[in-house]
């Protein structure tokens, strides 16, 4: 049942497998932490998503990502992070009791490090969300429902230079398509959270860094 993933024996299984990860990155520096909030939508598990403004500046402007940005140096640790820049796009604050730990990390092209952070944020209302305008043009939800059905799920295959490089998955027919790193947090996230049911195609340890 996708409901045990919010039950309290899930979300002691899932701290638990999460906890040694968690201790090891939170005393490591990386370069930024992104927030992955697990919440309940009109009583449906369901991950949270954002729609990068088309205003900010960069390659990833406009594309679907989770909450989240570069480590400040004032910063604690990644929680810390994930929390703080989660505030600060969508004005939603997040207890640190609420979190579950971190997942492993991934790496965009330039090698940096992203690691991103399990949280149970409870019931939410969309509309009671204040995304600030000038990083988030839309917030949405997919249900686990929605992410775990199978014609939902697909996979892209990246070339370089004529040649086969790596493998990534895609999650589709949602309001915009889930794809990149945010995609391969979301395999990481379901296969965590429903183990005998999320079946992915293939085993994603990192995108290669070179």
């Amino acid at each position: 049942m996708l409901s045990d993933c919010l039950s309290a024996e899930g979300e002691r299984r899932c701290r638990q497998l999460l906890a040694e990860t968690t201790a090891r990155l939170r005393s490591r520096p990386a370069a930024a932490a992104v927030l992955v909030p697990l919440c309940l939508v009109r009583g449906v598990p369901a991950l949270l998503y954002t729609l990068r403004s088309s205003r900010l500046v960069g390659k990833h402007r406009g594309e679907v990502s989770f909450p989240g940005g570069k480590c400040d140096p004032e910063d604690q640790d990644v929680i810390h992070t994930a929390l703080r820049e989660t505030q600060e796009e969508l004005g939603l604050e997040v207890p640190k009791e609420h979190v579950w730990g971190a997942l492993q990390p991934v790496y965009d092209r330039g090698k940096a490090t992203i690691v991103p952070v399990l949280a149970n944020v409870g019931p939410l209302d969309l509309q009671s969300l204040r995304p600030n305008p000038e990083e988030v043009d839309e917030v949405f939800e997919l249900s686990l429902a929605h992410l775990l059905q199978t014609q939902n799920q697909g996979y892209t295959n990246f070339c370089q230079g004529g040649h086969f490089r790596y493998t990534m998955p895609v999650f589709l027919r949602g309001p915009h398509r889930v794809w990149g790193l945010t995609a391969v947090i979301t395999e990481f996230t379901l296969k965590l959270l429903a183990p005998g049911i999320y079946q992915p195609y293939l085993a994603i340890q990192e995108v290669p860094r070179s």
